[in-house]
């Protein structure tokens, strides 16, 4: 058995071993119905076992990895290919070193047919307990824009901004307090003198559970999005089912976003490459055996839909795993985002946008 993790910041991974097939068992420390093929992809923050049988003649065979770049040719990656051996014992000394046909750097539809391909168990011992009745229903976009460039500072961004990553247009503000901390708070006062927008109630409720501005998510743009600032939270009650689409744009092009979810596992019930369309998409869900798992990637220029059940109270990220942490010099991310939960006393949970 192999496990696999993905360890880097900003790379999805192809894998492959030459002239062998890999039969993946277990996602995320979830176990998955047995899937065999002869690359696997692996997101940034994913785990992945496989099984691998030496059954091939006795020589010298490796194991490659490359990255999957879904932005296009115009963003810089690494391109490079690393390996390691996988050696037969008593190969012949003249064996020369049998290497992969690795995917192409862009093949997105490997991409998605790899990660469409993975089911649960979904056995007596270890049941796919799938939410089925939904409690409630969020929608979020997903992708980067440009923000202006703050006074001072010289920028690299688009047109000399800088990026933004975002969910419904709401980008990163970063808080002086933690979200915890924050809560458990008694005086207002000291709330509002933590908050970096003084004067206004620190980490409001209202973050949207639709995109507060409709367009044409994956289509061509016309225009640049600004991402508002700030730092948003949503209350979920204890125990209540939830469904999310993740959503994908392409404000600043097209690329997949790979995403984890802390404190909980949810179930990819379904994905589809456009627009999610809520009266379509739904009848093609799986609510048998969907993958669970902690971490996934929403498609290139397209959608995904997780369910879970908000039972483990606390606060809770969700984070673009995919997007690197910039800090201006004025100590400003500008290329992250997150959400998180918080249960209160009255057992009820927050999820936080910031």
């Amino acid at each position: 058995m192999l496990r696999i993790v993905n360890a880097a910041l900003n790379d999805e991974l192809f894998v492959s071993v030459a002239n062998h097939t890999l039969t993946v068992v277990e996602v995320d420390a979830t176990y998955t119905k047995p899937f065999s093929t002869d690359t696997i992809l692996v997101t940034p923050g994913q785990t992945t076992n496989v099984l691998l049988t030496t059954n091939q003649p006795k020589g010298i065979y490796a194991l490659a990895v490359r990255a999957y770049n879904s932005a296009g040719p115009n963003v810089p990656f690494d391109n490079t290919t690393s390996i390691a051996i996988v050696e037969y014992a008593k190969h012949p000394k003249s064996t020369k070193l049998k290497l992969p046909t690795l995917p192409s750097y862009n093949d997105t539809s490997l991409a998605n047919k790899f990660s469409a391909s993975l089911k649960s168990l979904n056995s007596k011992e270890f049941p796919a307990r799938v939410p089925k009745t939904i409690d409630r229903n969020l929608l979020f976009t997903v992708g980067l824009a440009r923000k202006p460039c703050p006074r001072g500072h010289v920028c690299q961004g688009p047109s000399g901004g800088m990026f933004g990553a975002s969910m419904n247009n709401i980008s990163f503000s970063l808080p002086r307090k933690s979200l915890l901390q924050s809560f458990f708070m008694n005086s207002t006062s000291t709330i509002l003198n933590a908050n970096v927008n003084k004067g206004k109630p620190m980490f409001p409720t209202n973050f949207p559970d639709m995109p507060t501005i409709a367009f044409n998510f994956t289509g061509t743009q016309s225009k640049n999005l600004t991402p508002k600032r700030g730092t948003r939270l949503s209350r979920l009650a204890y125990n209540s089912t939830v469904q999310l689409i993740l959503q994908g744009t392409s404000i600043l092009g097209t690329e997949s976003h790979p995403i984890h979810l802390h404190g909980f596992n949810f179930f990819v019930v379904g994905q589809g490459s456009g627009n999610y369309n809520n009266k379509k998409d739904p009848t093609l869900f799986n609510l048998v055996d969907p993958q669970e798992r902690n971490t996934i990637n929403v498609p290139k220029g397209g959608w995904v839909a997780l369910r879970f059940r908000a039972d483990n109270p606390g606060e809770r990220a969700i984070q673009y795993d995919n997007e690197c942490l910039c800090i201006c010099s004025d100590a400003h991310p500008n290329y992250v985002l997150s959400l998180t939960n918080h249960v209160d006393s009255n057992m009820f949970s927050w999820m936080c946008y910031i």
